[in-house]
C-alpha cells in the first residue's frame, strides 16, 4: 500500500515541477503516472551502473557530476515516455532537483510503519 502511494505522491510531484518549469511538460495525470513509473525503473536499474562508471569524474568534480547524471536520466527519461516532455539540457537538471526534492517531501509525509 505505501508503495502504491509513493508512486502517485511521485507522479504528483513531477506534475508540481511541470508547474514551476513550463520547459517541462506533461500531458495528463496518467502519462505522470507513467513518468513517474519510468524513472523509479531507470533510477533503480540505471542509475546505479553509472555511477559506479562515473565514480571517478563525480570525485574530481567533488559530487556536482551526480547532478548531471541524474539530469541525463530524467532526459533519458522523456525520450521513451510518450507526453512527458523535457525541453533541454539545463531544464532536465533542474527538473530532477526539483521532482526529487518534492518527491522526498511528499515521501516525508508519509508514516513509516517499521517497528
Amino acid at each position: 500500500m505505501r508503495l502504491l502511494l509513493l508512486w502517485i505522491l511521485n507522479a504528483i510531484a513531477l506534475l508540481a515541477v511541470t508547474y514551476l518549469l513550463p520547459s517541462i511538460q506533461v500531458s495528463s495525470f496518467g502519462t505522470a503516472l507513467l513518468a513517474a513509473l519510468g524513472l523509479g525503473l531507470i533510477n533503480t536499474l540505471v542509475r546505479p551502473v553509472l555511477a559506479i562508471l562515473t565514480l571517478p569524474i563525480t570525485v574530481i568534480t567533488l559530487g556536482i557530476f551526480y547532478l548531471v547524471l541524474n539530469g541525463l536520466l530524467f532526459w533519458l527519461a522523456s525520450a521513451f515516455i510518450p507526453g512527458f516532455e523535457v525541453h533541454g539540457f539545463a531544464s532536465a537538471v533542474v527538473g530532477a532537483i526539483l521532482y526529487g526534492v518534492i518527491a522526498w517531501a511528499l515521501s516525508a509525509l508519509i508514516p513509516n510503519n517499521k517497528g
